[in-house]
């Protein structure tokens, strides 16, 4: 049974081998399928019509790119026992359990300053139970809790698998030729110095393309202005749900839904009430799109005009300025929405929102991506680099948008 695996055919790496065993029974659990049915990139198919792949996509491609890492590193001479490989497989298997359905959509209304990582870990745990113990060593390596750092650095740091894989997958299923990565290349140079991970300096332009490839995709495709508008159509939409639930209005919605929205979850709540977790893996995309076509045709008008504005591509207009939107201009927007729909200017609230984003291409504050010569020694990508200087690497980009109901 040992020698038998099941391949998948992935259209970004080729076959992807996983073996029969624990690894096969962690990507056959209900808790992973769930990933299925969750887009790995939320609601960017509105402008990239071809980002339909899932977080189980990329949960698979960051297990391949772990194994390759782990054969390069061995065969460099570091050490990893068989234990560890098959512990760090799972870690990066798992660690989008606790996505909800649209990414951080979930975060920011059904649940309160519960995370997914939070989130993940106790899916984790909870596996962790049913299996016996086997995924000890794989927590331990998630919460970065292993004396082997950079085994966690491979599941979460500025070289991760995750990255690598999001980066190219996204890139792949968008059609944006700028994002895609040398994720190959990277992984041929990977080393481990001091119990960090690093890269060979043979490697430096291939982090040099992989840092400016990821700050064009957040600004072309994952902060895309259109993408950031519709996500706040689903926001606001779901804020408007969750008051009329809480105001005892009869709602449709999935049993699963129906428990986020008639129930004040905040992390507490998540921790205590084994329900949160059971309702929580019952939940993902399909129970959202099936409750906004059926609120299209709900009586209050503010959850019926936004649902049926989602369904129907109806999106937020936007604006984007480098200075704060002035509260006039806000105020201005949203009593001409009220007056336009013959709602009150608190319930034409839901139809203005002013978010802030921001995004840098590298964080000093976290693991470094070092760089090691020939000789042994180390520099910073920040120091090594002669196309990239220090201040535009680290310098953040802050956005100020508005969005807001267009009317035919």
């Amino acid at each position: 049974m040992n020698n038998k695996r099941k391949i998948i055919n992935d259209p970004v790496f080729g076959f992807i081998n996983i073996p029969k065993g624990l690894l096969y029974d962690i990507v056959r659990h209900p808790i992973v399928q769930r990933l299925n049915r969750i887009k790995q990139m939320g609601l960017s198919f509105v402008v990239y019509p071809g980002a339909q792949h899932t977080r189980f996509q990329h949960s698979l491609g960051a297990y391949h790119l772990m194994q390759q890492a782990i054969t390069q590193l061995t065969a460099k001479g570091n050490f990893i026992f068989d234990s560890e490989a098959e512990a760090v497989k799972i870690a990066i298997l798992l660690h989008d359990i606790g996505h909800g359905p649209f990414s951080h959509v979930l975060e920011n209304t059904l649940v309160h300053h519960v995370s997914h990582e939070k989130i993940s870990l106790m899916l984790m745990e909870r596996m962790n139970k049913e299996m016996n113990g086997q995924l000890s060593l794989a927590i331990q390596i998630f919460k970065d809790e292993y004396p082997k750092k950079f085994l966690h650095q491979m599941v979460s740091g500025q070289l991760d698998m995750d990255r690598l894989d999001y980066l190219k997958r996204d890139s792949f299923y968008t059609g944006v030729s700028e994002g895609s990565i040398g994720s190959a290349r990277i992984i041929e140079m990977l080393q481990v110095k001091d119990d960090q991970l690093a890269l060979e300096a043979k490697g430096i332009y291939s982090i040099e393309n992989f840092l400016t490839a990821r700050r064009l995709m957040y600004w072309q495709v994952y902060l895309h202005k259109t993408s950031v508008a519709y996500e706040r159509m689903l926001i606001s939409v779901l804020l408007r749900a969750k008051e009329l639930a809480t105001q005892g209005t009869e709602l449709f919605a999935s049993p699963a839904l129906r428990f986020f929205l008639y129930n004040h979850i905040g992390p507490e709540e998540f921790r205590n009430n084994p329900n949160c977790l059971e309702h929580f893996i019952q939940l993902d995309d399909n129970d959202i799109w099936t409750s906004l076509k059926v609120w299209g045709s709900h009586p209050d008008k503010v959850l019926s005009t936004l649902s049926n504005a989602i369904i129907n591509r109806n999106i937020f207009k936007v604006e984007i300025s480098t200075d704060p939107i002035s509260p006039e201009r806000k105020k201005e927007l949203t009593y001409h929405i009220s007056q336009k729909l013959n709602i009150s200017f608190e319930e034409a609230g839901y139809f203005v929102s002013t978010p802030s984003i921001e995004n840098h291409m590298y964080n000093p504050d976290d693991d470094s991506i070092d760089i090691i010569y020939p000789d042994g020694t180390i520099k910073n990508i920040a120091e090594a680099s002669d196309m990239l200087n220090f201040s535009m690497l680290s310098k953040k980009v802050k956005k100020y948008y508005i969005c807001y109901y267009r009317f035919a």
